[in-house]
C-alpha cells in the first residue's frame, strides 16, 4: 500500500512546475481550422493507443506492458506496476485553397503521465497533457473606399490538462474510474488592417485574449470476460460531465508600423482601447464513448470505439458559436509476432488503425470531416532487472482534414508521436532473514 498523501503531492508540485514555465503554451498546430471553439483537439490517447486509430474506451492493457489509458480511467486497474510514460509529438502537413498551397511543421512536449497501483485492483493516476492548441495565421485582401487593405487574421496558444484520476475493480469483471481535471491556458486571436502600399500609414491591430481554467470530471467504466484460457472480451464506456469553467476575455486596439505583407507580425506603436469583460463561464459539452475489444495474450488486439459530443451546447458565456455536434469512429489492433522468439523483430509490437470524424466545424453548411491511417511500432527495450520494463513507442497519422470542395481548405498532415514508457515495481517491502 502506498501513501496516498505522497502521490498527491506530488501531482500538485508536477502542476505548479508546469504552470510557472512555457511549456504549455507551445504552439503545436498550424491549422486554419483551429481558429474554431477552443482549437485542435489532442484527445487523451498516448502513442501506443493513437498507432491503433485511437481505440480506447475498450482497452484495459497491451501485452505484457502495462500502459496508462487516460481516455477511460476505469482501466486504472488493471495496472500491477508503477508505470510511468513521458513523451513527444509533431507534426508537418500541407493546407490548400485553390491555387494557393502552404507548408507547415511543428514539435512540441507532449505528455507526461504516471500510475501507481494501490492494491490488487486498484491504482491512481495523474500527469499533465495537452487538451487543445490554436495556431493560424492568413490574409484576405480588400479596399477601403478606393485604397488597397489586407486583413490579417491569426491565433495561437492553447488549453493544457492536468488530472488525477482513480481506478478500481469490483469483483471479477466490472471496473470504473474517474478523472478530476484541470484545463487551465490563454487563447490569442487577433484582426489586424494592414495598408501595403500607402506609404506613411499606420496600420491597426486587434488583440482578443481569453484565459480559461477549471475542473471536470471524466468517468469510465469497463467489463471484462475471459472467452477462453487466453483470449478475453473488453467492453467499455467513457465521458465526461460537461460542466462550466471560469472565462476571462479582454480586448485591446493598438497602431502598428512596420512591414505590411501580411507574412509577419508587425511592432506595436501604441494602444488605442482596451476592454475587459466581466469573467462569466464557459458550458462544456458532455461526450460519451463506447468501445469493444479482443484481446489474445501475448499476441493481438483487435477492437473499434465510437464518439459522441454535444457541441451545440458550447457557449462562451450567452454567446453561441454555431459549432455542431461531433461523431467518430475508430478501429485498429496491434500484433506481437512471437513474445517468446530471441528474434528481435518478433518482439515488436505493431499497430495498424483507421479513423473518421465529423468534426463540430460547418461552414456555410458544409461539414468539415477528418479522416485518416495511422501505423504504430512499440520497440521493447532490454532491462537489467526482472521488474523493470522499458518501451519506445511511435506512431504516426496519415490524415486528411476539409476538402477543395465548396470554397474550403483541404489539409493534409503526417502527425508523429513518440512515447518512453516505463514498468517498475516501486514502492516494495523488503524482507531479510
Amino acid at each position: 500500500m502506498i501513501q496516498v498523501k505522497h502521490v498527491i503531492c506530488t501531482f500538485f508540485g508536477l502542476v505548479f512546475m508546469v504552470l510557472f514555465t512555457p511549456l504549455h503554451a507551445q504552439t503545436s498546430t498550424s491549422s486554419a481550422y483551429s481558429k474554431f471553439g477552443l482549437g485542435e483537439l489532442h484527445g487523451d490517447q498516448l502513442p501506443q493507443l493513437r498507432g491503433m486509430g485511437g481505440i480506447s474506451t475498450g482497452i484495459r492493457s497491451l501485452g505484457a506492458y502495462y500502459d496508462i489509458n487516460v481516455s477511460n480511467p476505469a482501466s486504472y486497474s488493471a495496472i500491477r506496476l508503477t508505470a510511468i510514460d513521458i513523451g513527444v509529438s509533431g507534426n508537418y502537413g500541407s493546407m490548400s485553397r485553390g491555387d494557393t498551397k502552404q507548408n507547415n511543421a511543428n514539435f512540441s512536449l507532449d505528455h507526461i503521465n504516471f500510475a501507481i497501483p494501490v492494491s490488487k485492483k486498484s491504482a491512481l493516476s495523474f500527469g499533465l497533457l495537452p487538451y487543445s492548441s490554436v495556431g493560424y495565421r492568413y490574409s484576405e485582401v480588400g479596399s477601403l473606399d478606393t485604397i488597397p487593405i489586407t486583413n490579417v487574421y491569426s491565433g495561437e496558444g492553447g488549453i493544457s490538462k492536468a488530472y488525477l484520476g482513480y481506478g478500481i475493480q469490483f469483483g471479477k469483471h466490472f471496473s470504473i474510474g474517474f478523472n478530476a481535471n484541470y484545463l487551465f491556458g490563454k487563447i490569442k486571436a487577433n484582426k489586424e488592417a494592414q495598408f501595403p502600399i500607402s506609404a506613411g500609414a499606420l496600420n491597426s491591430k486587434i488583440e482578443n485574449s481569453k484565459a480559461i481554467n477549471g475542473l471536470a470530471i471524466d468517468y469510465g467504466i469497463q467489463y471484462s470476460s475471459l472467452l477462453s484460457d487466453d483470449l478475453a472480451l473488453v467492453v467499455g464506456y467513457a465521458g465526461n460531465a460537461g460542466g462550466k469553467l471560469d472565462l476571462e476575455e479582454s480586448e485591446v486596439a493598438f497602431r502598428t508600423f512596420g512591414s505590411s505583407t501580411g507574412e509577419s507580425e508587425n511592432t506595436a506603436l501604441d494602444s488605442i482601447v482596451f476592454t475587459e469583460q466581466d469573467p462569466m463561464k464557459l458550458t462544456m459539452p458532455m461526450t460519451h464513448k463506447f468501445g469493444i475489444s479482443f484481446n489474445k495474450r501475448n499476441k493481438w488486439t483487435v477492437g473499434a470505439d465510437v464518439h459522441y459530443t454535444n457541441w451545440e451546447t458550447y457557449r462562451e458565456g450567452d454567446y453561441n458559436p454555431g459549432l455542431q455536434n461531433n461523431i467518430g469512429i475508430a478501429l485498429g489492433g496491434q500484433l506481437v509476432p512471437d513474445i517468446t522468439s530471441v528474434k528481435y523483430f518478433n518482439l515488436i509490437d505493431y499497430r495498424l488503425g483507421l479513423k473518421y470524424d465529423k468534426t463540430f466545424i460547418a461552414i456555410s453548411g458544409n461539414d468539415v470531416k477528418e479522416r485518416g491511417v495511422t501505423l504504430g511500432l512499440g520497440f521493447p527495450l532490454p532491462s537489467n532487472r526482472g521488474s523493470s520494463f522499458y518501451k519506445i513507442n511511435f506512431a504516426a497519422e496519415f490524415m486528411q482534414r476539409g476538402s477543395s470542395d465548396n470554397g474550403l481548405i483541404k489539409e493534409q498532415f503526417i502527425n508523429f508521436h513518440l512515447g518512453f514508457t516505463l514498468n517498475d515495481r516501486w514502492f516494495r517491502r523488503y524482507q531479510y532473514d
